[in-house]
């Protein structure tokens, strides 16, 4: 007589993924606005690199708030944000004004090493959160 062996892995329903998905979405539509009606010379810029880390940053925070299945809240550290959107704000307005080219360049470098610090470092969190 075979005995029947019980399903080692059972079948678990896949989570809904509605507002992720949504606010994936939006975010990919921004992202392709930036590069759609963004001139081939403007890329040469470092605003335009401020722009899509900012953007890239806003997918990363906007992710952390809509995931449910997080067992502790994960922050990302305000202060480095707060000094990533300082520096944008005065590369963003150098530009404007027309001030040294060489002041856009460190205030625009600048806020994005803080947007990607500010990223690794809620990655790195979620990643010891899995383990």
């Amino acid at each position: 007589m075979p005995v029947s062996e019980p399903a080692s892995n059972p079948t678990v329903p896949p989570k809904p993924r509605g507002w992720a998905l949504v606010a994936a979405g939006l975010l990919l539509l921004a992202l392709a606005l930036v590069v759609f009606y963004t001139g081939q010379r403007a890329f040469l810029s470092p605003l335009a690199l401020l722009v899509v880390a900012a953007i890239g940053l806003a997918a990363l925070l906007l992710q952390l708030r809509l995931r449910k299945d997080l067992d502790r809240k994960i922050h990302a550290p305000l202060w480095l944000n707060v000094l990533g959107l300082i520096f944008a704000v005065s590369a963003v307005v150098t530009d404007f004004l027309h001030l040294s080219s060489n002041i856009m360049l460190v205030a625009a470098l600048a806020a994005v090493v803080c947007f990607a610090f500010s990223g690794m470092s809620v990655l790195r969190s979620l990643r010891k959160q899995k383990s």
